[in-house]
């Protein structure tokens, strides 16, 4: 059993429990943490081995996050079976996250022993995604101020979740396993409410904010260190095949509900104002705003950024240099 209570307590008046006071059972139980040998392994491995691996002492990020679950636990011990068994029990980040993606994405005809095994395989081949993990953690944590912490990231933010879903599902659709790609692709959209094509590019470092409703296409390409808010759409304009989605370069930003169509380029460190229409070019470091898009400042002469905008997580700055906007 992954949690003990402690039964075996004189039954006496003062600490008897009643059966009508949900509030007085849960203090008459006691949590202990049981033995690592005592639960049943990931079923990646199929074996206790892998849960006898000593922790990765070298990971800072990795103890950090067990560091916040026991802390977490400490505040609010009704959830220590959820901590243990989604974070303390497992010996790496990769071997959590592989569960974790499992239990979410699992279903009646989706068993999750066989989803851990496939995620797990892909983290343990693939070392780029390993830092693409750990940068996206850390854009998560440092852009959104709603994070409280890296591990509340990981087991309650789908938006981390969906971009690591993809990552699975673009390195199966890169071994030409497109069906199995397709299908977590399929399942990522039910559960998360994130459709990202398994064809689709994405760099390190992405901060999909609240997320609902993003939408990639297949031919997307989406740099570094660029956050994406919610209901935003990387689309084509019509049902041409070929190389048809945009191209976002490395810091850009995207606003709420923005909609950018077809083959156009996202400059490096761009911002693109909420609920937009982008149907062209945007130069690096210049805003686009409206319906349809204009650059802030004129097409020939733009009014040029010189922050990044997809770190600061700056919405507004360009008010101030928009005379003609009015409330």
């Amino acid at each position: 059993m992954a949690i003990c209570y402690e039964n075996h307590r004189p039954k006496t008046s003062a600490n008897r429990c009643s059966q009508n006071d949900a509030t007085s059972l849960y203090k008459c139980r006691k949590f202990t943490i049981p033995n690592i040998s005592d639960i049943a392994p990931c079923s990646s491995f199929n074996n206790q081995d892998h849960y006898k691996k000593p922790i990765a002492q070298k990971d800072e990020i990795w103890l950090k996050i067990r560091e916040e679950a026991r802390y977490d636990v400490e505040k609010e011990p009704i959830l220590s079976d959820y901590y243990f068994r989604s974070i303390l029990s497992h010996c790496s980040l990769e071997s959590s996250l592989a569960n974790h993606l499992a239990m979410k994405l699992s279903n009646s005809n989706l068993q999750i022993n066989i989803l851990c095994e496939i995620f797990m395989g892909i983290f343990n081949e693939d070392q780029d995604i390993r830092k693409s993990i750990r940068f996206d953690l850390s854009a998560v944590k440092e852009r959104d101020p709603a994070c409280i912490s890296h591990v509340h990231c990981i087991l309650n933010f789908k938006g981390f979740l969906a971009i690591q879903s993809h990552r699975i599902a673009h390195k199966l659709w890169s071994q030409d396993r497109k069906t199995l790609a397709l299908l977590v692709q399929n399942r990522v959209s039910e559960v998360f409410g994130v459709d990202i094509h398994p064809g689709a590019r994405i760099g390190h470092g992405i901060l999909l904010d609240h997320a609902t409703g993003v939408v990639i296409g297949e031919t997307s390409v989406i740099g570094n260190n660029v956050s994406i808010l919610h209901n935003v759409t990387l689309g084509g304009t019509g049902k041409l095949c070929g190389d048809r989605h945009p191209k976002i370069g490395d810091g850009v930003l995207i606003g709420a509900c923005s909609s950018i169509l077809g083959n156009v380029k996202i400059g490096e460190g761009a911002k693109i104002g909420a609920g937009s229409v982008v149907l062209k070019d945007v130069p690096a470091r210049t805003t686009a705003v409206g319906n349809p898009a204009r650059l802030l400042g004129g097409k020939e002469n733009p009014i040029k950024l010189n922050i990044i905008p997809s770190l600061t997580m700056d919405h507004t700055s360009f008010l101030c240099n928009s005379p003609d906007y009015v409330i």
